[in-house]
This record gives C-alpha cells, structure tokens and sequence, in this order.
C-alpha cells in the first residue's frame, strides 16, 4: 500500500488515530481550503463548510474525497464521478446527536410554555437517518407522531402522510436534505406562504438544513408573533440574520450534531470507507475513541428536566447571539469559532443514569435514549 498525501478539514477529530497510518495528514480550516492547497494532494476529508467541485478539484491529483457529515449537498458528486474520484460520506454518524438536540428543544419548549414533552402532537419532515431516530423515539414516548417524506412514499415506505398534516402538529420538526431540482425539491419547502399559515401556539424546529425554510419570511411572521421557534441552521451560513437570531427562541450556529460520539463515529466511517476503497482489512473502531460513559449528578425528577441537564441549548443560543451586532465578517468569523471551540457534549446514549424508583420516568428515559443502570 503506498502512503497516500491527505489534507483534511481541521475540525475533523482523530485523523491521525483514522488516517496516520494511510499516509501523511495535513489539516487547514475548512472554508479556507483552496485548489492550491490540493496540487499535491490524493485524498480530502472536508465537513460541510467546504464546497467540493471542478472549482476546487479540476486539475488536482485528488483521487478520493470524504465528508464526514450526514449530507452531501456539498459535494458536486456528479462531477466526481465523471471524472473517477471516488467519494464517502458518512450517513447517520450524527444522527442520535441531533435526535438529541431536537427531544431537549422540545423539552425546553414544553417547559416555557408550561406543558409536558409527552403533550400534544409531532410532525416530523424528512424520514432518513436523523428523521426516523426522532420519530423512534416520540413513538417509544407514546406522542403522536406525522411524518412526511414524498421520494420514501414514492418507493412504497408506509406510514407516511403528506406536508399539510405534518405542518399542522403542534410541533414541527425539520430533518429534510436540501435539493434544488428534481421532482421533489426542498429548498424553501416551507415558503413564505406555509411560514406564514404556521401558528403562534406551535414549536418549529429546525436542524437539518437552513434553505429549507425561507429565513427571510420566517423572520417577518416572527416580527408579526409566530410559533416558538429553534434555528440550529441558516441560510448563508455562516452568515446569520441578527434580526432572525433575536426573534427565534433557540439560535445555535449549526451544532445539533456536533457530540463527541458523532465527530468520533464520522471519522471512523470515513476511515473504513478510504480502508475498503485501498483493499485494506483494517477498521478503526468507535470504542476504542470514545471516552468513558458520562453521568448526571443527580437524577432529575422529570423526564424535560433530565434532558436539559444532559444538555441545555440556551448556553450556545446566548453565545451566538453575541455575536450578532458585528461586522459581516466579524460574524461570520464567530459562527466558525463556535463550532471548532465547540464544547464536549455527549450523546445521551453514553450516559449512565442510575434509575430512580419511579417506572414511568424509567421508561420514559430510556425511551428518551438514554442509559439506565439500577
């Protein structure tokens, strides 16, 4: 096996456990990453910030690329193919992070506005690998759960419905990839037509991609009294409307997936992936990176409270909104730094909780994702 020259994305963790024996690992930030930085390069590993196409690429001895991230809208993957670069993502390796994200969002909502999780309904858009999580686990919590997802439909999925009743729930929960074309685009799906019909009384939460929603009509329905509303993702990231992040209750700069476990595990995936691509029988493993399992001091006596303290997404929504009130570009510098100083977070499922005597929060925690010892 000849050691192969790799430049990756500086916010990608344990390259050099994943990738040190393939070769030499260079890293730059992720935006800046440029074709210059690649004429001596075989293999890039990039995160959704770097735009992957014949811009980057043409004229390049790159020969494989690797995402580490669910999505791939970011990659020109036609234009790979073409030209016989192969290409990994790294689909669900982040999944339970957001699953995660979204169920403590719920729980504050639900605790604002003085309610349980478990009260009312949920519609969920988009039912792949982040989608179906969430829905796992409000169905294992007993909520009443609508999803649409028209391509899933299309090839027979049951159980599903269409975007006017899921866009009637009291909470609307969006995990759609973006697509521009085809026969079931994405971006803008909720217009300034369906922003505007979204009532006061619901919670809209949004963490899969930022053009889905059009954040310009969003910001005015706000302006007007909207639905309570959390924006983990922008359009024109990593630009963010300050007048949109003050109106939203939750602003976070795009890190609903960003746990330990989940940068761990799309490391790995893509390590496999570059493994399989060399004929190489050699395959890092998620244990061996992860650290030990977390726990909650204390065990919260409700369920909305135990997922607060596991984790609370109004620290990072007062982090970027101070950054808001800057220059263009010193905001946009800002959302970035949040995301590579981003803190340890742990996916619940590495939690270990002690079970308390009541069997419903039991159940309603492991429902939840998390871990129970007794």
């Amino acid at each position: 096996m000849s050691s192969l020259r790799i430049l990756a994305d500086e916010n990608i963790p344990a390259l050099e456990a994943c990738f040190g024996g393939s070769g030499e690992v260079r890293t730059l930030p992720g935006r800046s990453i440029r074709k210059a930085d690649l004429l001596d390069v075989d293999v890039l590993l990039v995160r959704s910030v770097t735009r992957v196409d014949a811009d980057l690429l043409a004229g390049t001895p790159v020969r494989w690329v690797g995402t580490a991230t669910i999505g791939t809208d970011h990659l020109d993957t036609h234009f790979l193919e073409q030209h016989g670069i192969a290409w990994a993502s790294a689909p669900g390796c982040n999944a339970e992070a957001v699953a995660d994200y979204v169920l403590a969002v719920m729980a504050l909502a639900a605790i604002e506005r003085g309610q349980a999780l478990t009260d009312g309904s949920v519609g969920i858009v988009g039912f792949g690998n982040v989608g179906s999580r969430v829905h796992r686990r409000l169905q294992a919590l007993g909520i009443e759960t609508h999803v649409t997802d028209p391509p899933l439909a299309e090839q027979g999925v049951s159980g599903l419905t269409g975007l006017d009743e899921v866009l009637a729930c009291d909470r609307i929960a969006l995990h759609a990839p973006l697509i521009r074309d085809g026969r079931w685009p994405t971006e803008h799906l909720l217009d300034a037509v369906r922003v505007q019909a979204l009532r006061p009384d619901q919670v809209l939460i949004s963490a899969g991609r930022g053009a889905v929603v059009d954040n310009a009509a969003l910001r005015e329905r706000l302006e007007a009294g909207g639905p309570w509303t959390a924006l983990d993702v922008w359009e024109g990231e990593p630009l963010v409307d300050p007048q949109l992040a003050r109106n939203v209750r939750v602003a976070t700069p795009h890190i609903a997936g960003y746990s330990v476990e989940g940068k761990l595990r799309g490391t790995v995936m893509l390590a496999q992936a570059l493994n399989r691509w060399q004929g190489v029988d050699s395959h890092p493993a998620l244990e061996a990176l992860v650290p030990g399992p977390a726990k909650l001091e204390a065990l919260p006596a409700t369920l909305e409270e135990a997922l607060l303290a596991a984790y609370d997404p109004r620290r990072d929504s007062r982090q970027l909104r101070e950054t808001v009130a800057g220059s263009r570009a010193e905001r946009a510098s800002a959302f970035d730094r949040l995301r590579k100083e981003y803190p340890v977070r742990r996916e619940f499922g590495f939690h270990r909780l002690q079970g308390s005597g009541d069997p419903v929060v039991n159940r309603q925690l492991e429902a939840a994702g998390f871990t129970l010892v007794y």
